[in-house]
């Protein structure tokens, strides 16, 4: 017999890698930045995580340096996108690609070793859940009712305007950026300390396209974001609920269940785009668009 709260617990727990993902994409965006490398921060953050977990015996400072980590790596792509003027989605793309080769090589030593077990909480959740779930209100704060956010939200309209009203776009820009490395870099901690307890190479497996979908999903907005965290962490779920059970459904076709429901949402949401049936959340206008400085 099915438990149901042992399910939602476990649903929880699957969501909360692509929650942090995705409110860190969902801020970038909103500043008007596509950034398509959060495959390549989730992994650089799953493998800081757990150097510095492995090494120190303290989850809390593997989260740390999954954040830095993430930071450093999202930095990157800042320079090059924001000062360099390159093709966002192809800058995005190659940091994808440079983060699973960085980790593939850097990773190696600590393959076949355990990560230091996380202290639970209320309910038996552990910490980072918690975090995860207060997160979602704190973010929506800041981008409706704090000036900052405001700021970063006109940013992300109309960068045009933002700069002339006199507001350092840029700067604006690469501290979003930069938030959404280290919500990146968690969230691929959180698979490699708090999931996995491994160091596996590519161990992601995707997680960061699907944080990327989600942000789409939610229309740019963080309780949108923590709706379809759910969405893919139950079908995550399901798929582990049935291969336990010894359901006759290929391995594969359940491994591809996350991927399959991902494109059936981004093609559900165009359809109701195309026939004018959307009710509101569209794209930032800014959004992947370079920042020519006039001044």
């Amino acid at each position: 017999m099915i438990d149901p709260l042992s399910v939602f617990l476990m649903l929880l727990g699957a969501a909360t890698p692509i929650l942090f993902a995705s409110l860190g994409e969902l801020v970038a965006e909103r500043a008007g930045v596509l950034n398509l490398g959060v495959e390549g921060m989730m992994i650089c953050g799953a493998l800081a995580g757990f150097a510095a977990a492995h090494a120190s015996g303290s989850p809390a400072l593997g989260f740390l340096a999954a954040a830095v980590g993430g930071t450093a790596i999202s930095l990157i792509f800042a320079g090059l996108s924001q000062y360099l003027l390159t093709n966002q989605v192809a800058t995005g793309l190659a940091l994808t690609l440079f983060g699973l080769g960085l980790t593939a090589m850097f990773g190696k030593p600590y393959e076949g070793t355990k990560a230091p077990s996380m202290p639970m909480g209320p309910l038996g959740l552990n910490w980072m859940i918690w975090l995860g779930l207060i997160a979602v209100p704190l973010v929506w704060w800041f981008l409706n009712r704090s000036r900052a956010g405001l700021v970063l939200r006109a940013v992300g309209e109309n960068h045009d305007a933002a700069h002339a009203l006199g507001y350092p776009v840029r700067r604006i820009r690469v501290l979003a950026i930069a938030f959404g490395g280290a919500m990146a870099g968690l969230g691929g901690a959180y698979i490699s300390i708090a999931t996995v307890l491994q160091w596996t190479e590519g161990m992601t497996a995707g997680a960061g396209w699907i944080a990327l979908a989600i942000v789409v999903f939610s229309r740019w907005d963080p309780r949108g974001a923590l709706a379809g965290a759910w969405l893919f962490g139950g079908v995550t779920v399901l798929q582990l609920r049935l291969q336990a059970a010894g359901v006759s459904v290929p391995v594969q076709l359940l491994s591809m269940a996350p991927y399959l429901a991902t494109i059936l949402v981004l093609v559900l949401i165009s359809a109701q785009q195309k026939f004018g049936r959307s009710a509101g959340g569209a794209a930032p206008g800014s959004l992947g668009r370079p920042f020519h400085a006039l001044r």
